[in-house]
C-alpha cells in the first residue's frame, strides 16, 4: 500500500516536471516563431516604416562599455541613415536620478549622426512590453520596427502581434562571451514570463497616460 503511494507520487511528480519543462519549451518557442519572417539582419533588407523603437539597456556595466547598448545605437543609427524610417522612439528606464536610459541613447544617436528632433524619448519603457504597448497607446503607431538583439525583438515580436500590431525587427550584432551566457539564461525565463503577462494575466505597462506627439 505505502509502494503503491509512493509510486504514485513519484509518477506524479515525473509528470508535473515533464510538464513544466514542455510549457516552458512552448513559451520559448512562441517567441521565436513570432520573429519568424519579420526580423533582419541586413540593413538593406527592412522594409521602410515609419517609425523605429530602440530598447534601452545600461551604457556601462562598471567601468566598461555595455556592448549591448554599443550595438543596439550602431543598429538605430544604420537604420536611419538607411532611410529605413523616419523617426526613432528610445524606450528604456529612467526611475533613478542619476540613471537615464533614454537620454544616454538619445546622446549616443545624435553622436552618431541622427538629428535630435528625429529622436523620441519614452522614459517609461520599463522592460520590453512596457516598451512595446506604450508604442501603440501613447505614441500612436500601429506599425513599428524593433533595434535590438535577435532575441528581444523575437520577443517584442510577440508582445507587439498579440496588441494588434504589425512588426518588423532590425537585429542588432549580439554579443558573445559571459555576458552573453548570463543574457540567454535569463531570457529562458523571462520568455516564460512574457507568455504568462499576454495570455493570462494580461500584463499593462506601469505607465500609461496621456498621449504624445511623435514627428511627422
Amino acid at each position: 500500500m505505502v509502494m503503491q503511494w509512493l509510486r504514485r507520487i513519484i509518477i506524479g511528480g515525473v509528470l508535473l516536471l515533464v510538464g513544466f519543462f514542455a510549457f516552458v519549451w512552448y513559451a520559448n518557442f512562441s517567441a521565436t516563431r513570432a520573429g519568424k519572417g519579420v526580423l533582419f539582419d541586413d540593413v538593406n533588407d527592412v522594409p521602410k516604416q515609419r517609425a523605429g523603437l530602440v530598447f534601452g539597456c545600461s551604457e556601462k556595466l562598471g567601468t566598461r562599455d555595455n556592448l549591448y547598448f554599443k550595438y543596439r545605437i550602431q543598429a538605430a543609427s544604420e537604420l536611419w541613415h538607411a532611410g529605413k524610417v523616419d523617426f526613432l522612439i528610445v524606450s528604456g528606464d529612467n526611475r533613478e536620478r542619476y540613471y537615464n536610459e533614454p537620454v544616454a541613447m538619445r546622446r549616443a544617436l545624435v553622436k552618431a549622426g541622427v538629428p535630435f528632433d528625429q529622436i523620441v524619448c519614452d522614459y517609461a519603457g520599463l522592460r520590453t512590453l512596457d516598451s512595446v504597448v506604450r508604442a501603440k497607446k501613447i505614441f500612436g503607431l500601429n506599425e513599428v520596427t524593433f533595434v535590438s538583439q535577435k532575441f528581444q525583438n523575437e520577443r517584442a515580436a510577440y508582445i507587439a502581434k498579440a496588441n494588434g500590431m504589425k512588426v518588423l525587427g532590425y537585429n542588432a550584432r549580439d554579443v558573445e562571451g559571459y555576458a552573453a551566457r548570463r543574457t540567454e539564461d535569463r531570457e529562458v525565463l523571462a520568455r516564460v514570463k512574457m507568455w504568462i503577462d499576454v495570455n493570462i494575466t494580461n500584463k499593462q505597462p506601469r505607465h500609461l497616460g496621456d498621449k504624445e506627439e511623435v514627428p511627422e
